[in-house]
């Protein structure tokens, strides 16, 4: 669980505030009027949530562009589905 405190407060208190997130592993949260502004972790904390951020990327990334085996491509799901539009390379006829 963080630490919640109001901006004003943090302000007066960023010193302090900084001890407890790198000495005691703490997580501050600075609201304003109640509601989360800005959080407050350590350089450790945050290397570790960016990692895990670029890892569920790289993970979406791959199954967006890589349909699973036996999966049947866009085209093959024209026929299930129908199509409203089909992009043509000029020239290529049926326009207007």
């Amino acid at each position: 669980m963080a630490y919640e405190i109001p901006v004003t407060q943090a302000r007066a208190e960023l010193a302090d505030l900084i001890n407890r997130v790198v000495y005691g592993g703490e997580r501050v949260v600075v609201t304003r009027h109640g509601k989360p502004l800005v959080a407050l972790v350590s350089a450790a904390d945050l290397e570790r949530l960016e990692t895990a951020e670029h890892a569920v990327e790289g993970s979406v990334t791959t199954s967006v562009s890589t349909p699973p085996p036996g999966r049947p491509s866009a085209a093959g799901e024209r026929g299930r589905f129908g199509i409203a539009a089909e992009h043509r390379a000029p020239g290529a006829g049926g326009g207007p």
